[in-house]
C-alpha cells in the first residue's frame, strides 16, 4: 500500500512529489530549484531536505522550458576517434562540467552534407546555448558556411576564413619546434610524414615544416602523405629504408612515428644512433615508445578551458576573452640525437 504523499514504486519522484511532502506548491519548489530571491530560508531549506529524502533529480527539459536556460553545450564533431578530436571533447567535456554545464556532442560524417546538417540539427533541438565545432576536414566548414547557426559558436580548427570563432593550437609553430630541433641536432636529410591531404591539422604542420627548413636554407624532399596509423608508418619506414637517404624523420603524429620506429628496427638500426625520430601530439604512451619519443605536446586541458571561457564569454559580454592559438610544447626525449654523418 502506497503512503499519501509519497511517489508510487518504480516511478521517479516529481516535482508535484516534492511539494505535497513538502507541504508548499510545486511553483514553490520551482523556484527553489531556480534560487529565486524570494523563498523564505525555512521553507528552501524544507524543500531540500525532501528532494534529498526523495532522491529527487530535476528535470533538465523541463528546467529549460521555464527558464529558456539548458545549460547544453554542443559539440559537431568528425573523425573523433583520432587522438587530437576526442581528446579536445574530454578536455570540454570537463570544463563545462566545472562551469555548471552538459555537453551534446553529435558525431558527423565529414564527407557527407546531410550528415553534418543533421548534426546541427540534432543538436539546435535540444536548446545548446554554444556550439563547438571539431571538424579537421575543410569540407566540413564549407558545408557549415550554408547553414544557420545561431547560437554562438567556436572552431577547434583555424581555417583562417573566421577568426573571430577559432581557437586552436598552433599546429604550424609546432611543427617548427620540431623541425628545428632536428636541424639544430645537425641533421640536413629530414623527411617529412605528413597526414592526409584533407586535415587541416596535416596541412599546417607540413607548412610549419616547409617553412623552418626554408628558413634554415636546409634541402627538402615532397612530404608523404600518410593516414595517422602506426601501420602506414611501418610500411613508409620500410619504403623509404630501401634508399635511406635521411637521418632523420618527422612524424606528422605519434602513431605513425611508432610505426616508423618498428620498422627501423626491423632494419637492424638504432634509433638514434643511426636515425632520429620525432613525432607530434604526445599521446600518453609515447614516453614509453622504445627508445622514448621526442614530440610536440598539445595541451588540451587548456584548449577545453578557453573553448568553454570563449562560449560563456559570448553569452556574457563581461567575461574575458580568450581567442587566439594556444602554442605547444616541444618534449625531449631519447629518440633524437645528434646527426650520423
Amino acid at each position: 500500500m502506497s503512503v499519501p504523499g509519497e511517489p508510487q514504486r518504480g516511478r521517479a519522484p516529481s516535482i508535484r512529489d516534492v511539494a505535497r511532502l513538502a507541504g508548499v506548491s510545486h511553483q514553490t519548489v520551482s523556484r527553489v530549484l531556480n534560487h529565486h530571491p524570494s523563498i523564505r530560508p525555512e521553507t528552501k531549506q524544507r524543500v531540500l531536505d525532501v528532494m534529498a529524502e526523495l532522491q529527487y533529480k530535476p528535470n533538465r527539459a523541463a528546467r529549460a522550458l521555464v527558464t529558456s536556460r539548458s545549460r547544453t553545450i554542443g559539440i559537431l564533431s568528425a573523425s573523433s576517434t583520432q587522438y587530437g578530436p576526442a581528446s579536445s571533447i574530454a578536455a570540454i567535456e570537463a570544463a563545462a562540467r566545472a562551469a555548471g554545464y552538459w555537453v551534446s556532442t553529435a558525431n558527423i560524417d565529414s564527407s557527407d552534407a546531410r550528415s553534418i546538417a543533421d548534426g546541427l540539427a540534432h543538436l539546435a533541438a535540444q536548446g545548446i546555448e554554444g556550439l563547438v565545432v571539431i571538424a579537421p576536414q575543410v569540407r566540413v566548414f564549407d558545408t557549415l558556411a550554408q547553414l544557420s547557426i545561431d547560437v554562438p559558436y567556436v572552431s577547434l580548427q583555424s581555417t583562417g576564413r573566421e577568426t573571430d570563432h577559432a581557437l586552436s593550437v598552433d599546429q604550424m609553430a609546432g611543427a617548427r619546434m620540431a623541425t628545428r630541433h632536428l636541424i639544430e641536432l645537425g641533421h640536413r636529410s629530414i623527411y617529412h610524414l605528413a597526414g592526409p591531404q584533407d586535415w587541416i591539422e596535416a596541412e599546417a604542420r607540413m607548412r610549419g615544416f616547409l617553412d623552418e627548413m626554408g628558413a634554415h636554407d636546409v634541402p627538402t624532399t615532397a612530404p608523404i602523405l600518410g593516414d595517422w596509423t602506426a601501420d602506414f608508418g611501418y610500411y613508409a619506414g620500410r619504403e623509404l629504408l630501401t634508399v635511406r637517404d635521411f637521418t632523420a624523420i618527422f612524424s606528422s603524429n605519434d602513431q605513425m612515428a611508432l610505426g616508423l620506429m618498428h620498422a627501423i628496427r626491423d632494419a637492424g638500426l638504432e634509433i638514434p644512433r643511426d636515425i632520429s625520430i620525432i613525432g607530434f601530439d604526445d599521446i600518453p604512451e609515447a614516453a614509453h615508445f622504445w627508445p622514448p619519443l621526442t614530440t610536440v605536446r598539445q595541451d588540451f586541458a587548456e584548449l577545453g578551458r578557453r573553448c568553454v571561457a570563449l562560449l560563456l564569454g559570448d553569452l556574457d559580454p563581461a567575461a574575458p576573452d580568450y581567442r587566439g592559438t594556444i602554442v605547444p610544447e616541444l618534449i625531449v626525449r631519447a629518440s633524437t640525437g645528434p646527426a650520423a654523418f
